[in-house]
């Protein structure tokens, strides 16, 4: 049992966590299209319900800005009500993923597809946060945006964009200040000093909107199970319940390399992850995942136990039930401001430069992922990105090599390495070059891979060599 010292330091984390999340769990509703206390009823499920388990002991969960897209999507295709439905169906996919101890499989992932899909999701929330940042309503489509950027500067409330920008500004900033005044969350600073700003200014800027966390709790009625019946739907099940799963494990690798306390156990926390998000659904609220933001929070501040996570989900309940109307001031630029900064702090600039010095073709891969979210959806560019990893390994295992050794009159043809369909060109090229009329004996044992194409491409060749009686070729 933890001690007076460990509860101490945990009840301390816990208040710069729920510090860090309000802002947070507001801002990524609203960026998906939906009432801003479902984002803070994910976070208070994230830390009463998920901070129990075991699965990651310091690790914090919440709306994430990596589904916002996917959300904003999913409610735009099949409405809000629907969105508990999906949610909860995603929240079961983990839990079976979890039983059937899939969590620790998410680490073969390829990482130029995680740093392509975050890319992608950064660029596209970008996109549409700049028309939230001048109070301009957004096109439906990522491209439409992009294309509209040229007017936006016309139609955009200065005002609007004065505060984002100084929020963004706050934010950049606040990482250069005293480590003694970091106690306090940038996020919260920024976004309480464009509140300051706005009304002391008395700007006519649009703010959140707030009716109440227990009104704004929809669970889904049985009519809306009926958007499972498309496949659009399920695709979006299940690309809420990978991309949440992804992003849960891989930051509880990098949290695990924050602390020296146990490790994570995936498969326990991709249960808890899963048990979280089935909740969500039920009470019709935002999907969740571990955020890195918070959880890196929660060890700089000191954490010990999980009960500092428990207790950041008691901290955001009593913030929406006993002060909602202190939300109600808070202009919806500057939510958009630090969105935007989360935006691009999700760019892997670096992991771009330094792929692009090492391993090319991960460096593409990682490209082509995040240029495929912003053509189309986050679900098909991903798809995309495993497609083009997926072939990118299999072109580079399938090397094969073509030795020719003249033993006495006979020419000895040794294959080495991997040879599959992809390679076949190359190796018949090598073997039709072969000089004609000499006995040759063809030699396959250094091969660690023979498909069925190249099998039968070499006995077709073996059957056109015609080799002399007695001097028959080897396979």
């Amino acid at each position: 049992m933890p001690g007076a010292g460990s509860f101490r330091a945990d009840l301390g984390a816990s208040v710069v966590v729920a510090l860090v999340a309000l802002p947070l769990c507001v801002g990524v509703a609203v960026a998906s299209g939906v009432p801003a206390e479902l984002g803070i009823v994910t976070g208070v499920v994230g830390g009463l319900v998920t901070g129990w388990f075991r699965g990651s002991e310091l690790q914090v969960s919440g709306p994430a800005a990596g589904l916002t897209v996917l959300v904003y999507e999913a409610v735009g295709s099949y409405g809000l009500p629907a969105l508990g439905v999906l949610v909860l169906a995603a929240g079961l996919v983990q839990l079976g993923l979890g039983a059937l101890r899939f969590g620790r499989w998410f680490r073969a992932i390829s990482l130029a597809v995680v740093h392509g899909m975050l890319a992608g999701i950064g660029l596209v929330l970008i996109a549409g946060q700049l028309y939230a940042l001048g109070g301009v309503r957004a096109p439906g489509q990522t491209l439409a945006k992009l294309g509209g950027m040229h007017e936006l500067g016309a139609r955009a409330d200065w005002a609007a964009v004065a505060l984002g920008a100084g929020t963004v500004a706050v934010l950049v900033l606040w990482r250069r200040v005293p480590a003694r005044l970091r106690v306090v969350p940038g996020a919260l600073v920024g976004v309480a000093a464009a509140t300051a700003a706005a009304a002391l200014l008395r700007l006519p800027v649009e703010t959140v909107r707030v009716t109440g966390v227990l009104e704004a709790v929809s669970p889904p009625g049985w009519a809306d199970f009926g958007a499972l019946g498309s496949v659009g739907a399920v695709g979006t099940v299940v690309a809420l319940a990978l991309i949440a799963s992804a992003e849960t494990l891989f930051s509880a690798a990098a949290v695990d390399r924050m602390h020296e306390g146990p490790r994570t156990d995936y498969d326990r926390e991709l249960v808890a992850q899963g048990f979280g998000n089935a909740v969500c659904g039920l009470l019709g609220a935002l999907p969740m995942t571990a955020v890195i933001v918070r959880s890196s929070a929660n060890v700089e501040a000191g954490a010990r136990t999980r009960a500092s996570r428990i207790l950041h989900g008691g901290w955001l309940l009593l913030f929406a039930v006993a002060l909602p109307r202190l939300l109600e001031v808070v202009p919806l630029a500057a939510l958009a401001g630090v969105l935007l900064h989360a935006g691009w702090k999700l760019l892997p600039a670096r992991a771009v430069a330094a792929l692009w010095r090492t391993h090319r073709g991960e460096a593409v891969v990682l490209v082509v992922t995040a240029v495929s979210i912003l053509a189309t959806s986050l679900f098909e560019g991903v798809l995309v990105g495993l497609g083009l990893a997926v072939a990118k390994a299999a072109w580079e295992t399938s090397h094969v090599h073509v030795e020719e050794v003249w033993e006495g009159e006979e020419l000895c043809v040794r294959v080495v390495g991997n040879a599959s369909f992809l390679r076949l060109p190359k190796l018949l090229d090598s073997l039709e070059a072969l000089p004609h009329g000499a006995p040759v004996r063809l030699d396959l044992s250094g091969l660690r891979h023979l498909d069925h194409a190249c099998l039968t491409a070499l006995e077709g060749w073996e059957r056109k060599r015609a080799p002399l009686p007695g001097r028959e070729g080897v396979i």
